[in-house]
């Protein structure tokens, strides 16, 4: 990945240079640099609060509640996973957070759930089926508010930022529900 984003990187330099274009260059990174560092700043207090509030709920126990609610949905997707297993709380967080547009936030939570999931992986140099739904639904994700690009569209001016939420859940939904049947028909070929 470093070595595209040279290339990338180097190219677009070249490209000014031949093109005379190199001090517009220079206006634009230092513009979008400081757009980008501004943007991430606000980003992370958003996220610092979801945070915070999903540590609330797994303190609390509603994590394990919410678990509890969706265990029958939790158990047909991942058959294989002993009930009360660490895996669990760690993937519904992880979905939790994807649900409401914290994605970076959800991303620790994941990686928890992909160390607990391999602890009961009988091939550790293969993924279980229970790590590659796991991984499909991560990435899939249905979004039932899209934080980033609502902050986005705000930023940029929108009327209306939030008139994509529900055209984003119902998209989502989809991609989510098609990427599960995906998933199980290549398990069952397996």
């Amino acid at each position: 990945m470093a070595k595209i984003w040279f290339y990338m990187i180097f190219i677009g330099i070249l490209g000014s240079i031949f093109s005379n274009n190199l001090p517009d260059l220079n206006k634009v990174i230092l513009n979008e640099a400081s757009r980008g560092i501004e943007f991430s700043l606000n980003l992370a207090g958003a996220m610092a609060l979801w945070m915070g509030i999903m540590n609330i709920a797994k303190d609390s126990g509603l994590i394990e509640k919410i678990g509890d609610l969706i265990s029958p949905l939790m158990r047909k997707l991942f058959p294989n996973i002993p009930k009360n297993h660490k895996s669990m709380s760690y993937m519904v967080m992880n979905m939790a957070l994807n649900m409401v547009g914290a994605g970076n936030g959800a991303t620790a939570f994941g990686l928890k759930a992909m160390e607990e999931l391999q602890t009961i992986n009988k091939k550790k140099d293969t993924a279980s089926n229970e790590m590659i739904m796991f991984l499909i639904i991560n990435i899939s994700s249905i979004q039932i508010i899209p934080f980033t690009m609502l902050k986005i569209r705000l930023d940029e001016g929108s009327a209306n930022p939030s008139e994509i939420i529900l055209t984003t859940l119902f998209a989502t939904f989809i991609s989510t529900v098609v990427a599960i049947l995906s998933c199980k028909i290549f398990e069952r070929r397996r």
